[in-house]
């Protein structure tokens, strides 16, 4: 499902590129559309489902689905009422946050009264889309992982609708991917809606602040709130820098953003996905070994699909970008400087993902304390980056701040599970990583000799581009896997059953 998600999220930005290509239009609606996009990691899968699930987890497996119920109930009134306020007040304050997010549009008039008027539209996304996380949060405590993977799908059905069909309806066109965000939301929340019904959780809004539970969560969320925000603060951070420099800035790192998000969500999300309620129920039980265990799993199969996903993101930043998004109005110019980005972010990769992994070990246990720690080390180096980076760099070192940041995040994390005893490596990782490292050199031994020039593939027609992109794909997997098979790796080494 995950993957399906991701993949219509490159339909999407393919589609977006060709009718809008990169310029002011774009760089405001991208402006506009993270603002929401930040305040949902924040509420949605960030504070707030590290904060709920692994507590929604306790009150499933020792106090029963009547007390689980009414938690669900309780929770989901006051995120509400809290949600339906930060709307209120984001759609009002718009011009002063444009202001303080990108101030390097007041310099231009009309990129920054576009970028009010598309905040406007899309800035409802976050009540829509953080109730939507909060269902998937049950599901996923529920283990029904397939609905809320699906879900995503939906936002891009509508992004691709309305860029293609509505888009000449609107003056600017741009307000037509507004529009998208906010339908998109609305389609999120109601197709959830009847599979909560069917496991018999979907909420009753009580509004009830003195329940145990609900004081629990809040309790918990106050720090994970300081540490999501941290990360968010950095991303917000990098607009600010990047509303400064040339425009089209701001849409590069968006495409190349995305181009790393397709490896970041599929492995980091869809794992860290399944690992939070696993891991709080070992927690539950007080089962220390299984506990490690899961998260040396977590460790291995990051590693194992996120180091070959980081080197051919390097490789074939190239193919990759003029296949998607190098049509219409996305010129060569956009294709190079696009590149710089994606084989910066690539440094970062497997850190992004690790994180995903390593970050639950704390979360689970309702130590959130300590990642928030980490975060605020992570941000302060990250931004130091920033200001040493973006002279030279450009827009290409704010990605590359990040990776290093991110890099940075899960060796710290990586080195407080294991100061804790919390995790213990399993025996073998030694041997693991010297096959592992033979058969990335392998695929990118064989990426490197069919890849090509950077000129023959912007010259290249679009059936052309699909083609040998199709024969890299099937190349890099299958001299990786074909690799990884004769060293002795099999699928069943790495198939956990998740939690009921």
């Amino acid at each position: 499902m995950t993957l399906l998600s991701r993949v219509l999220g490159f339909v999407r930005d393919a589609v977006i590129a060709r009718v809008f290509g990169v310029g002011l239009m774009t760089d405001a609606f991208f402006v506009a559309f993270k603002i929401p996009n930040l305040l949902r990691r924040l509420f949605a899968e960030g504070a707030f489902s590290q904060a709920f699930v692994p507590i929604l987890a306790e009150y499933k497996n020792r106090r029963g689905p009547a007390e689980a119920r009414a938690l669900i109930d309780h929770v989901a009134a006051v995120l509400t009422v809290a949600l339906v306020l930060v709307t209120a007040v984001g759609v009002v304050a718009a011009p002063l946050i444009v202001s303080i997010s990108a101030p390097g549009f007041t310099a231009t008039p009309e990129k920054f009264a576009l970028t009010v008027d598309l905040l406007r539209i899309v800035f409802p996304y976050i009540l829509f889309i953080a109730l939507t996380a909060c269902a998937g949060g049950i599901l996923n405590t529920w283990s029904r992982f397939a609905v809320p993977a699906f879900t995503p799908v939906l936002l891009n059905l509508s992004f691709i609708g309305f860029a293609l069909f509505a888009a000449p309806w609107f003056d600017p066109p741009v307000m037509a991917l507004a529009w998208a965000v906010f339908f998109g939301g609305v389609l999120q929340l109601a197709f959830q809606l009847p599979f909560l019904a069917r496991i018999g959780m979907l909420p009753r809004l009580r509004l009830n602040f003195r329940d145990e539970g609900v004081r629990r969560v809040l309790k918990q969320m106050v720090p994970a709130v300081f540490g999501v925000s941290v990360g968010q603060v950095s991303l917000l951070i990098n607009i600010v820098f990047a509303s400064f420099l040339i425009t089209g800035s701001v849409t590069w790192l968006y495409f190349a953003d995305r181009l790393m998000e397709f490896p970041a969500g599929m492995l980091g999300v869809a794992l860290g996905t399944i690992l939070l309620p696993s891991l709080a129920k070992c927690h539950a039980e007080q089962s220390v070994q299984a506990y490690s265990e899961l998260l040396d799993w977590g460790l291995r199969l990051t590693l194992l699909l996120a180091v070959p996903a980081a080197a051919a993101l390097a490789l074939l930043a190239v193919p990759l970008i003029t296949t998607l998004f190098h049509y219409g109005a996305f010129t060569a110019t956009d294709v190079i400087n696009t590149r710089h980005a994606v084989i910066a972010y690539s440094i970062g990769l497997v850190g992004l993902i690790a994180v995903k992994v390593l970050a639950p070990g704390f979360y689970a246990r309702q130590d959130i304390r300590t990642p928030v720690k980490i975060a605020v080390v992570t941000l302060v180096f990250t931004q130091l980056l920033n200001l040493l980076l973006i002279w030279e760099l450009r827009h290409a070192g704010l990605a590359l701040s990040i990776s290093l940041g991110a890099c940075l995040n899960a060796a710290l994390l990586l080195r407080g599970l294991r100061s804790r005893a919390i995790y213990m490596p399993q025996p073998g990782w030694g041997i693991f990583l010297l096959k592992l490292a033979l058969a990335v050199y392998v695929m990118g031994a064989v990426l490197w000799l069919l890849s090509g020039d950077t000129t023959g593939w912007l010259a290249a027609g679009a059936v052309e581009r699909i083609g040998r992109m199709g024969v890299l794909v099937f190349a890099g997997a299958g001299s990786y896997f074909a690799t990884l098979w004769v060293l002795g790796f099999r699928p069943r080494d790495f198939a956990r059953r998740s939690v009921e």
